[in-house]
This record gives C-alpha cells, sequence and structure tokens, in this order.
C-alpha cells in the first residue's frame, strides 16, 4: 500500500487531467485487490474468506414487505453490505412496494449451485434465478418459462442493493467512465402518470402526489456493460458485467432509507435464460475479522463477577491469555492482570472465549487487552449503575409523549401533535402496520365519524407516531413497578397537562415517574370513557404520512376532518384533508383485562398525586373487567399473535385489582388462575407470580419457590446454547427486551429466593445490554456507557442520530447463521427502533441493580 500511495503522490505532483489521474489511480489499487473462489457449504451459502453469498437463506416474509434482509445478499468482510437480489419491478423499490415470492429453493452441492423460483401472483409472473460459482466471483442467471407480461415489459428488472454507509464518498467505474457514490441524493428523476405505476401493497401510496395523479420516477446515475463499485476500497469493491446494460440508481430520492441499486431490465418477448451477470466481489487475501471484545461500557462493581467475551473468526486460534491495564494517576496505564482465556468454543458463524477479570477490584479506569485489540476505557466504582436510567426517563419518554409539546433547552423535539383527535375507521379495513377493523365499529361511531376529546396523553410507540394501547398497559404496569419496589423520585422534567407542555432538564417539584403514569392512564382513561373501551391502536391512514420523519405535529393538519370540504381546503377550524389517525376499535377481552391491570396499578400510584386520576382508573378497571368477564365467555378461539401475548391477562388483571381494593374475590381469582398458568408456562408467567409474592402469605411464597426452581434448570438449559449466558432470540426483532426482562424476573426471584438464583444472573442481563454481545461491544442504551449506538430508529433517523436514553432491540438474525446490529444504518427497525415498553422495562432493571448494588456482600 505504502508504494501505491508513492506513486499517487507523484502522479499529484504531475499535470494530468482529473480524469486520467481518477483512472491511473484506480487501476493502482485494483491491482492490490484480490479474490478467491467460493466453496458451497453446509450450511446453504456461498464462501471464502471475506465473502459469503446468502441466495434467499431469507426471504421476503410479507408482514413489513422490503426489510432489507432479503434475496441474494453479501457478507463481504464481517458485513452485510448487499441485499434484495432478486427480479422486482422498481429502478429502487421502496418497503411498500410489490415482494417476490419464494416458491421453491434447490440447492445442489453436485453443480454448486443454489436455484430460486420467484413469484409475483398478482401478475402470475415466474422467474428463476440460478447462482453458481465462476472464477473469482460467482453468475447469476435469471430464466423465465413464459415472456414478462405485458404490463410488466421495461419494469420487470433483475436489482441488487448495497448499502450507502459502505460506498458514500467512494467512486464507481463504468464502462471506465469514473463517479462518485453521492453523500446525499443528487441525481434527476422523472415525473409519470400514476396510470403507470404498478400499485403498492393493498392500494396504498407512499407517495402524497396532492391530488396529481403521478408518481416519481429514479433515473440512474450511470449504466454500461460494466460496473465497478468501490474500485479504490478493497474491502468493498465489487464488479459486475454483464451483456446487458446495468444501470446504477440511488434509491434515496423516494426514501431516507433507500439503498444504492445496480438493475438491468429483463428483455421483452423472451424465455429461457434472458439475464446473466458475473459478479466479482473482492477479498482481502487471508482475511480475518477482527476480534471482537464484549464487555459493559457502563463499567462494572468492584465485587461483581466480570467476565468478557471475545468474538473470534472461525479462523483464528484464541490466544492464550489476556490483560488488565489501569490508569495511573501520572495519566499512564499499568498492567494490573494478565491471565489465561477460556476457550468457549463455537456459537453459529464465530468462535468464543472468554476473559474472567473479576479479580480486579480496585476502583479506576481500565482497559482490556488481547493480542493487538485494546478496548476504550471503562469504570469500577461502586455506583456505577446509579444514573444509566436517567436519559431515559430525562429524555427518551418526554420525546415521545404524545399531544404534548416538547422542548429541550434551545431544541423544540416536536410541537402539539394530533390535536384533530381520531377517527373511527372504516369497516373491513386492513391497515399496512397490521391493525385491522372488522365487520363492525363496536362503538357508538359510524365509520370515519370523529371520536371527540382523544388529544390527551399517550406516548408514541416507537420510532412512529402510533399509540399502540398493548404497549401502553405495559408501561404502566412497568413504571407504577418502579414507583412501588424503588419510590423513584427523580424529578428533572417540567410538564404541564393543561398547555400541553413539557421541557426537559427543568425540575417542576413532581416526580418524573408519577407524571409519566398520569400521562399514559389520561389517554387510557379517554379510550374508556368516549369510545367505551381500550382499542388496538391509533394510527395515521394513509402509507405517505406512515413513513414520516421528524415532528409529530407536521404528521397532520391538526384540523378535524370535514367532509364537506375538498381535500387539502381548509376553513381555518377544520379540514378536507383525510389525515386525521383512525381508531381501530374491534374489541378483545385479553386488552380489556390488560387495561383492567394498568388502571388499577395506576390508581395505587396516582393516590395522593392526582386523587381524581386515581379514582377514576380503579372505578372504569372493575367495570371494564366485569364487561371483559361477559365477552370472554362468548368469545371465539383466536390464534393471532396479540391474544397468544394476551394470555393470563384475566389473571393480571384480577392480581392488580386484588392489590389495589384488598377485595378477596379478586384474590381468589388470581389463586385459581396462576397454578395451571404456571404448569403450563413457568417462564411466561413467573414475573405474575412473584410479584404477589409479599401479599399472599408464607404459604403462596413457599410454594411460589417450587416454580422458582424449575425456572431457575430451565434458563440454564436455554442459555447454555451461548457464552454470553443470557436468552438471545434468533428472529427479524432484536431481543434486548427478552434481555431485560429475564433479567428482571431473576431480581425478583434473587430478593425473594436467593439461595435459588445469584445476583449475578441480573447483573449479566445489564452487562449484556451494555456491550457484552455479539457482533459488537456498543451500549445497547443511546448515550449510556462510555460507547454507545451512533444511530437508531427514532422520529430524528432521518439524521443518521439517536435520541438519549432509547433501548434498541439489538441483534437480529439471519438465518442460517448471522446476527447483526448495524450503527452506520437507522433504518433497519428490528435491530435500532427504541420502543416504550422496553424503555419502561430498562428503567425498572436498572433500578434493581441498584438496589442489588446496596446488598452486603
Amino acid at each position: 500500500m505504502k508504494e501505491i500511495y508513492r506513486v499517487i503522490s507523484i502522479f499529484l505532483d504531475c499535470t494530468f487531467s482529473k480524469k486520467t489521474l481518477i483512472l491511473l489511480c484506480f487501476g493502482g489499487i485494483s491491482n492490490i485487490s484480490f479474490s478467491q473462489d467460493l466453496t458451497l457449504n453446509d450450511k446453504e451459502y456461498f464462501e471464502t474468506p471475506g465473502l459469503n453469498v446468502l441466495v434467499f437463506s431469507n426471504e421476503y416474509n410479507g408482514m413489513f414487505f422490503d426489510e432489507k434482509t432479503a434475496g441474494i445478499e453479501f457478507i463481504h468482510h464481517g458485513v452485510r453490505t448487499v441485499t434484495g437480489g432478486a427480479v422486482r419491478l422498481h429502478n429502487t423499490p421502496e418497503q411498500w412496494d410489490l415482494i417476490p415470492k419464494m416458491i421453491s429453493r434447490k440447492v445442489d452441492k453436485a453443480t454448486n449451485t443454489i436455484e430460486v423460483k420467484l413469484r409475483y401472483e398478482e401478475y402470475n409472473f415466474d422467474s428463476n434465478i440460478t447462482v453458481t460459482p465462476k472464477g473469482k466471483g460467482f453468475v447469476i442467471n435469471v430464466s423465465l418459462d413464459k415472456p414478462v407480461p405485458k404490463e410488466l415489459e421495461g419494469k420487470a428488472g433483475f436489482n441488487m442493493e448495497f448499502i450507502p454507509t459502505s460506498y458514500v464518498e467512494h467512486n464507481y467505474l463504468v464502462d471506465g467512465k469514473a463517479g462518485t457514490f453521492p453523500r446525499y441524493p443528487s441525481s434527476n428523476t422523472q415525473i409519470k402518470s400514476s396510470v403507470q405505476k404498478i400499485p403498492q401493497f393493498g392500494g396504498h401510496n407512499t407517495f402524497d402526489d396532492r391530488g396529481r395523479n403521478e408518481y416519481i420516477i429514479p433515473l440512474p446515475l450511470d449504466s454500461g456493460k460494466k460496473v465497478i463499485l468501490a474500485p479504490e476500497t478493497p474491502e468493498h469493491k465489487v464488479k459486475i458485467e454483464s451483456d446487458q446494460e446495468v444501470m446504477l440508481f440511488d434509491g434515496r430520492n423516494l426514501g431516507q432509507n433507500g439503498w444504492f441499486v445496480a438493475r438491468s431490465i429483463l428483455p421483452i418477448n423472451k424465455t429461457g435464460k434472458v439475464l446473466s451477470w458475473y459478479v466479482e466481489p473482492n477479498t482481502i487475501p487471508n482475511w480475518k475479522r477482527e476480534p471482537v471484545i464484549g464487555f459493559s461500557q457502563v463499567g462494572y462493581m468492584p465485587n461483581q463477577k466480570k467476565v468478557a467475551v471475545i468474538e473470534l473468526d472461525k479462523n483464528d486460534k484464541p490466544l492464550a491469555t489476556a490483560s488488565i491495564f489501569k490508569l495511573n494517576e501520572d495519566g499512564k496505564f499499568v498492567e494490573k492482570l494478565n491471565a489465561n482465556v477460556k476457550v468457549w468454543g463455537n456459537y453459529l458463524r464465530y468462535n468464543y472465549a472468554q476473559f474472567d477479570f473479576s479479580s480486579v477490584k480496585e476502583k479506576g479506569l481500565y482497559y482490556i487487552q488481547y493480542g493487538n485489540q485494546k478496548t476504550n476505557t471503562f469504570q469500577i466504582e461502586d455506583a456505577i449503575y446509579s444514573n444509566v436510567w436517567h436519559p431515559t426517563m430525562d429524555v427518551w419518554f418526554p420525546v415521545q409523549m404524545d399531544h404534548m409539546e416538547v422542548n429541550e433547552a434551545y431544541r423544540v423535539w416536536h410541537g402539539k401533535p394530533f390535536l384533530d383527535d381520531c377517527l373511527q375507521a372504516p369497516l373491513n379495513h386492513e391497515h399496512f402496520d397490521g391493525y385491522k377493523q372488522g365487520p363492525t365499529t363496536e362503538t357508538k361511531y359510524k365509520p370515519l365519524e370523529r371520536i371527540p376529546n382523544m388529544a390527551v396523553g399517550g406516548w408514541f410507540d416507537a420510532g412512529d407516531f402510533d399509540i399502540q394501547t398493548f404497549s401502553h398497559v405495559s408501561v404502566i404496569n412497568s413504571f407504577v413497578e418502579s414507583w412501588e419496589a424503588f419510590r423513584v423520585n427523580r424529578d428533572e422534567t417540567y410538564i404541564d397537562q393543561k398547555t400541553q407542555y413539557v421541557d426537559i432538564h427543568r425540575p417542576d417539584g413532581k416526580p418524573d415517574i408519577l407524571q409519566q403514569i398520569e400521562h399514559g392512564a389520561l389517554n387510557l382513561v379517554a379510550q374508556v370513557e368516549n369510545i367505551g373501551h381500550p382499542v388496538r391502536g391509533i394510527v395515521v391512514p394513509n402509507l405517505h404520512q406512515y413513513h414520516h420523519l421528524g415532528d409529530a405535529s407536521t404528521e397532520t393538519d391538526n384540523l378535524p376532518y370535514n367532509p364537506a370540504l375538498k381535500p387539502y381546503e381548509s376553513n381555518g377550524v377544520s379540514s378536507g384533508t383525510m389525515d386525521d389517525r383512525w381508531a381501530f376499535t374491534n374489541r378483545t377481552s385479553f386488552l380489556d383485562y390488560r387495561t383492567v391491570g394498568a388502571l388499577a396499578s395506576a390508581n395505587r400510584a396516582l393516590k395522593g398525586y392526582n386523587d381524581e386520576l386515581a379514582n377514576k382508573c380503579l372505578s372504569l378497571a372493575i367495570k371494564l373487567f366485569d364487561e371483559a368477564n361477559e365477552i370472554a365467555k362468548t368469545a371465539k378461539p383466536d390464534d393471532s399473535p396479540m391474544s397468544r401475548w394476551g394470555k393470563g391477562s384475566d389473571m393480571i388483571a384480577l392480581l392488580q385489582l386484588y392489590l389495589s381494593t384488598k377485595d378477596d374475590k379478586y384474590k381468589e381469582g388470581y389463586l385459581s388462575k396462576i397454578w395451571p398458568l404456571l404448569d403450563e408456562n413457568v417462564e411466561f408467567t413467573i414475573n405474575s407470580a412473584l410479584l404477589a409474592v409479599p401479599y399472599l402469605g408464607d404459604g403462596y411464597k413457599a410454594k411460589i419457590r417450587e416454580y422458582a426452581i424449575k425456572y431457575k434448570a430451565s434458563i440454564d438449559k436455554e442459555t447454555s446454547d451461548n457464552p454470553y449466558g443470557v436468552p438471545i432470540v434468533k428472529r427479524g426483532w432484536g431481543g434486548s427486551s427478552q434481555v431485560i426482562n429475564w433479567a428482571s424476573t431473576n431480581f425478583y426471584i434473587h430478593k425473594f429466593y436467593p439461595d435459588v438464583i445469584d445476583k449475578e444472573y441480573v447483573y449479566q442481563g445489564l452487562n449484556y445490554v451494555f456491550g457484552c454481545h455479539p457482533y459488537s461491544n456498543l451500549s445497547f442504551v443511546n448515550a449510556v456507557g462510555n460507547k454507545s449506538k451512533k444511530v437508531a430508529y427514532g422520529n430524528n433517523r432521518a439524521d443518521f442520530t439517536t435520541i438519549a436514553g432509547g433501548v434498541v432491540p439489538g441483534l437480529i438474525f439471519l438465518k442460517p447463521d448471522f446476527l447483526e446490529n448495524k450503527d452506520d444504518w437507522p433504518f433497519l427497525w428490528g435491530e435500532n427502533e427504541c420502543i416504550i415498553d422496553g424503555g419502561a422495562w430498562f428503567v425498572f432493571l436498572a433500578n434493581a441493580v441498584n438496589e442489588l448494588a446496596q446488598e452486603k456482600n
């Protein structure tokens, strides 16, 4: 490399044109890059050191359509940089554009080939894609049994998508002509009539055409027969060659979450092999992934168990020892421990080792060194966990507050949103975010009739701006737990419900957690009083609203819908624009029960703070409970995900009603239900059972102990499959919340039965969330720890940043063996979208650990 840089320096002293210089430099650099032959492994993907090529190991699942986790994908030098290799119908497909269904996938080791059949059922259009290694790359062949349908001519093509963060500020060559991948989209677009547009999911539209019946088409950055992406960067260089035109697009013109796209249009009136690409991703010779040293970015207490987990390339051999260095007063680091590294073994695609430095107890600043790898510094201190939850309560939850203007110093996070209340959702409607309205409203309102008095309380559920009642009740219950268990009385937020104004970092003499409980309860009460029961959710009706980024108060015009006015017409007090949120009001007993539990628990917390609201919460909870019992008697079997999650909701309602009223009928009802539920699924139910331990006597406590022992055996078996000692879920939504809840359950068991579960089972959960996890060692709590997530899927994700205190989901699982959490691309919601219940659960766990820290050894 030094020689290349020396040659470049010489060129800079000469009088070459810019184009000549660029081409000569690219040519020199490309000579130092290499590729190696791909082989088809037992996990059914192609691999060579530095490159994995997955061919529909993961398919489009249809729930949220194009999640950028399917098709032909590359894991290039340890990072997934390419996705979406498939026949697609747009130059730069958006999330909600039609996706192909995988009909079959055949892996033929004899011919070293993977073949998939894809279908667009809407057009009865099938295509076959075959991938076969060739030379230093591989060949993609697209074949058709029937010609491209008439309505897809010029639209059906083969696409492959490249993540912008690996390619911006790099260059490309198209038939030898150089160009630059722009940091911000600035390429050309074209307007066409909506008649020519292929409909998106369910007839929805991501584009607000303002009534003009048109849509945007991105035009190519360039096109040719030979495209080289990032020719100057060995880690990311990819060559594509074809005898047909390959176009290069910037998908960010249509959506900030778009990728760069290489695309060739399928020829018309042809069958058999209709397209062939030769693709050659560069690989660095003898490449090995650098070790990742997992540890807590927050640090450790002196007497806490301290184990770093070292993630190693499968071709890397573990070193015998690692070291701990401490910062002295003279500013120099001194080795305090050199100890053996324990080989753990293989988990998924990597090998693992553990480094136990529990013997280091002196307070101070440290780093870990493993070979040439040094971590950033971390602390060993007594009160290490005392303020880790402050950003979540001080910043993240205030920003999530619906119906409020939220200010922070010089910044306004958002104005007062959704003052237009909401409308009754229309009948038999399937919403793009998973909500459904059935054949009746189950309310006194007609379809699209305004539901008044709803512009109060509540939180934005996650990175979008809907209210999900199921999440709300979880937050209220968790906040009440934190209040009752730890008396969390921190006050750093000014909240004024009368003027609907919030000011962050401004104490107002009231505990923030009580104000948040109040805010959540106000919305639940509004639902029950104005609608008649809790609703599944309240969400904007239009897809072009749903992907809104920025200030929530601009997602609607904040004026109630008036059907007498034309779209985009306003009389100053109402509007003809159908942008008001819809309430999906079909009633279920399990959601009623869960709301009963939240209202009953809120009653206890709000007594003495807001007595009027506290009393209203309890009276509505009792009324709702009686109604839910009647509904449950005639309810049809429901196997929906929400219903499965809601199992045991009546038991939760009974417990909370008993704790608030001390009425024995609720106690007896609870006891009649808890034991069968524990016998059926102890891990799912035991947390609720533990909440009742302080209130139901020694006999109950002794009986729960047996289930705690059974639970301990179950989790030990479950967590033994990975080196981190926590439950790691393998799915498309990360498992941070599962780990947090697991650790919180362990806290209760340790509190009541310290001989059954050690406190380290609690610390281990926080250590994982704070950085001792696969893929990286960043804290999954934004702005908590020395190094934490730099991007997250919040309402400011277009700015590639975070909201302090949000807890990201963490690691998604891509079949067959890849865990991922990107910190340069915020738009993967399964990895980076912070949710309100996850934040509340984290606040509880952090305070639980603080309580443990006060225990004497």
